[in-house]
């Protein structure tokens, strides 16, 4: 029984205990305030530490911007801006004119060129106004040929004639030419000419200055070595060498060998 009465006793005693703590230490509190305060972080203390941080935080941004810069290098492929561009176009344009304009030449001072033909006495095989191709390389590599159309230096020196002429080689060096009745005989044979319209339209001539033998000859001449003895195809009509007399090799510009003009009538020669 006496036990029982003495356990709320000391509950008492110890809850009267924590009261007198807890007083203390408030009224501690009210008299040194300062205490507390000094265990938070004072406000320049926290300003270096804002400032520490705000410091680390610039420290970074450099960072960032460069490695920003890394990257924009990474992928810089150089394009070239519009003024640039159109100057590479203008360049490009330039070349590929100026190098058309150089193969043009060579192959004009050398190995290909058109003629026009300004009269009619290449007919039927050419008419006024057709364009032929002529190839300046054929004799480097061969002779002439009888039946060729060529293409070479009027011997005529006068002033308005046309500087080239196209003829058909009729006579080589060394043949012995005749007309007679109107049809041509090479050596004392009978020259088949399957391009004249009339095979016995071939007019008379004297003999003109260059071939070999008695001059002003009817209808004959030896072709001296070195020249040939050309023809129109419209033998009434054309200016030859029954007139002008054979003509050099060494002045023939070349074979024509197609005809490229009109295009309805292309046809090789």
């Amino acid at each position: 029984m006496s036990n029982e009465k003495d356990e709320p006793l000391s509950s008492e005693g110890e809850a009267s205990g924590w009261s007198d703590e807890i007083f203390e230490r408030a009224q501690e509190r009210v008299e040194n305030p300062e205490k507390e305060v000094s265990n938070f972080p004072s406000s320049q203390e926290s300003e270096g530490i804002q400032n520490g941080e705000k410091g680390q935080i610039d420290q970074e941004e450099p960072q960032l911007k460069t490695t920003t810069i890394d990257v924009e290098e990474d992928f810089d492929f150089e394009l070239p801006g519009p003024l640039r561009s159109n100057l590479r176009k203008i360049f490009e344009w330039v070349a590929v004119i100026g190098t058309a304009f150089i193969v043009a030449f060579i192959i004009k001072a050398f190995l290909f060129q058109a003629y026009y033909i300004p009269s009619p006495s290449m007919e039927p095989t050419l008419g006024i106004g057709d364009r032929v191709i002529v190839n300046k390389l054929s004799y480097e590599l061969h002779d002439v040929n009888r039946g060729d159309l060529i293409v070479f230096e009027n011997p005529s020196t006068s002033t308005g004639e046309i500087s080239d002429l196209i003829k058909r080689v009729v006579a080589l060096p060394g043949e012995k030419l005749q007309v007679l009745d109107g049809k041509v005989y090479i050596d004392g044979n009978l020259m088949i000419e399957p391009y004249l319209e009339a095979s016995d339209n071939t007019f008379d001539f004297a003999a003109p200055e260059g071939c070999i033998g008695v001059k002003g000859a009817l209808n004959e001449c030896v072709v001296p070595d070195g020249h040939v003895f050309v023809m129109g195809d419209n033998r009434d009509n054309s200016r030859d060498s029954r007139i002008f007399g054979p003509v050099d090799i060494e002045t023939i510009v070349g074979r024509s060998f197609v005809r490229v003009w009109p295009l309805g009538d292309f046809q090789r020669l």
